[in-house]
């Protein structure tokens, strides 16, 4: 069947059909008519015809550093609603933390493969920005703040600063910090940060050494609280940059047989399913990630509805909460 037959069968016009499977103006009458032609034959449009006829697609190119993360699934999970809301699919891209296939998916949804485009961005290199600029596409990045880019991003800083206060107030005094790599300017730069701040205003400047830099993964968390045990022999409270790596230290300090929290705390970030499984349970810092993906369907929808027109950049730094668990 094609748009000519429905409207013969439903007794109006195929101008009609049209404004119905593109969302125009249809009396309710007349769409209740052709409603019944499509259910009774199955009928479904040619995404291809549509997409020539109004340069839409309808698809949101979600572009995502890796899959074994909980914060980036709860991102996802607030996309596909928000998406599905708004009538537009989402297309996955995995890049498995690989700037070469970021830059590859970019560079295929550049050219109108999509309608959008919303990045959860990890590392901005200079050639991502180059690319960035180039985009035919509206573009809105998640988790990290870009000027000039609608983002939506966390407040890492004072989530990482409030968390390590909190030992601090607990009476620890030999921290030590596990981190990521700084090329991710939220998880790695800014959360050494709110350490490195929180330790210097309670007068212990020298606590923002004792540092190493972990993978996203428990067995690096794992090895890396064997090295600082091994270098220093009176560590009494880790602050890790994920709750992953946390698990990791967790993991080891069993190991050793190490009391956790009476002879050493840990706390870790992003209140994933595993801190609350881990034993004991893992005190950490709740984001809105979920809320973050939504905000972003919500920013470059905006975009999309202004077809061209000039619309405000806008950058949403969203909150958190600290979730007191059994590790400290």
């Amino acid at each position: 069947m094609n748009i000519k037959d429905i409207a013969e069968k439903a007794g109006v016009s195929t101008a009609a059909v049209s404004r119905y499977f593109n969302n125009g103006y249809v009396s309710e009458k007349k769409k209740e008519a052709i409603r019944k032609v499509v259910e009774k034959y199955d009928y479904h449009p040619s995404m291809q015809a549509q997409t020539l006829r109004t340069r839409k697609t309808n698809m949101i190119g979600v572009v995502i550093p890796r899959i074994d993360s909980s914060s980036i699934a709860r991102v996802v999970e607030g996309i596909m609603e928000a998406a599905e809301a708004e009538g537009y699919q989402v297309l996955l891209a995995l890049t498995m933390n690989e700037v070469n296939r970021e830059l590859e998916y970019l560079s295929i949804f550049h050219d109108k493969q999509v309608d959008g485009v919303i990045l959860l961005g990890t590392f901005l290199s200079d050639d991502h920005m180059e690319l960035l600029k180039s985009m035919k596409v509206p573009v809105v990045i998640v988790g990290q703040k870009l000027e000039g880019y609608n983002s939506v991003y966390h407040d890492d800083y004072h989530a990482e600063y409030d968390i390590t206060k909190l030992l601090l107030d607990r009476g620890r005094r030999n921290l030590v910090y596990i981190g990521v790599t700084h090329e991710d300017k939220a998880v790695g730069q800014a959360r050494y940060r709110g350490f490195r701040d929180a330790v210097h205003d309670a007068g212990f400047d020298e606590l923002a050494e004792r540092r190493v830099i972990s993978g996203f993964d428990a067995k690096s968390g794992f090895n890396c609280m064997r090295e600082l045990m091994e270098k220093y022999d009176d560590v009494d409270a880790v602050v890790a940059a994920t709750d992953t790596i946390a698990s990791g230290a967790i993991r080891y300090l069993h190991k050793l047989g190490i009391k956790i929290p009476d002879d050493v705390m840990v706390v870790g970030q992003g209140d994933s399913q595993l801190a609350r499984v881990l034993t004991p349970e893992l005190t950490t810092v709740r984001y809105y990630y979920e809320e973050s993906g939504k905000n972003a369907v919500e920013m470059l929808v905006d975009n999309l509805k202004a077809d061209g027109e000039d619309v405000q950049v806008r950058m949403v730094k969203l909150g958190y909460e600290l979730v007191e668990r059994e590790t400290t």
